[in-house]
C-alpha cells in the first residue's frame, strides 16, 4: 500500500530542479545593491565631502548658523571649537561639528533678498 505522503511526490529517483534560480537570486541583489548605492549611499558620501569641506574653510568674521538655529559671527577658531558672537559682547562655544551652513562669508557683502516673480 502506498501512503499518502508518497502518493503527491514525483517519481522515484526524480529531484527537482530549480531551473536557474540561485543565478536568478545572485543577479537581483546585484541589481539591489547597485540601486542602494547610486541611490543612497553615494549621494550620502558627497554630502559629507562637502560639509567636511566647508567646516575646513570657516574663518574669523564669517556669519554661520548652528544645527540649533543659533545665527553669531565666529570670533575664535581651533580645531574643535569655535567661539560664536550672537550679541554685543555675548560670546558662546559650540563645537565645529554643530556648525549646519555658512550664512554669510567674511569680506562678502550681504547676500540679496529673493525678490518676488
Amino acid at each position: 500500500m502506498i501512503s499518502l505522503a508518497y502518493a503527491m511526490g514525483g517519481a522515484p529517483g526524480s529531484q527537482p530542479s530549480a531551473g536557474g534560480g540561485d543565478w536568478g537570486f545572485i543577479i537581483t541583489m546585484v541589481v539591489i545593491f547597485f540601486i542602494f548605492y547610486f541611490l543612497m549611499i553615494r549621494p550620502q558620501q558627497k554630502k559629507q565631502k562637502e560639509l567636511k569641506a566647508m567646516l575646513d574653510n570657516l574663518a574669523y568674521g564669517d556669519m554661520v548658523m548652528t544645527t540649533g538655529g543659533i545665527h553669531g559671527k565666529i570670533t575664535g577658531l581651533t580645531d574643535t571649537v569655535i567661539t560664536l558672537e550672537i550679541a554685543d559682547k555675548v560670546r558662546i562655544k559650540v563645537a565645529r561639528s554643530a556648525i549646519g551652513t555658512i550664512v554669510q562669508k567674511s569680506g562678502s557683502a550681504a547676500p540679496a533678498a529673493p525678490t518676488k516673480s
